[in-house]
């Protein structure tokens, strides 16, 4: 119930918390390994939304993730919150998620092994 704000939609920060689950879910797709997250060397490091159409409490969303684009140590992902009902896309997310050092506090080139596997998952842009 915390999810809704006082016009009965989903908040636009509960959603942010939906493209997290939909990261998270895809990056142990990608990788195929449950993410030991105390351990994972991929941050977040920019989110930007553009909210389409207001999300209720019974909407049937599902969360589309893909890869658009993979540098030297860091991809750009899109996400999408679409309602299964409808086919509508409610909510589209792009996101910057880097390879990062936590004991350096930097960022490192992508292992080759990841590169692969994150560009076999590259799409164009929807």
């Amino acid at each position: 119930m915390s999810d809704l704000d006082p016009y009965n939609h989903v908040n636009n920060g509960s959603q942010c918390h939906y493209f997290d689950m939909g990261r998270s879910r895809f990056f142990e797709y990608a990788f195929n390994e449950k993410i030991d997250w105390l351990t994972f060397k991929y941050v977040l490091v920019h989110v930007d939304m553009d909210f389409k159409m207001p999300i209720h409490f019974h909407d049937d969303l599902r969360c589309e993730s893909a890869i658009l684009e993979v540098g030297n140590s860091s991809f750009s992902m899109e996400q999408r919150l679409v309602d299964q009902s409808t086919g509508n896309v409610k909510t589209l997310c792009h996101a910057v998620v880097v390879y990062f050092d936590r004991e350096a506090n930097k960022s490192e080139r992508i292992p080759e092994r990841d590169r692969e596997k994150l560009g076999e998952l590259k799409v164009e842009s929807k």
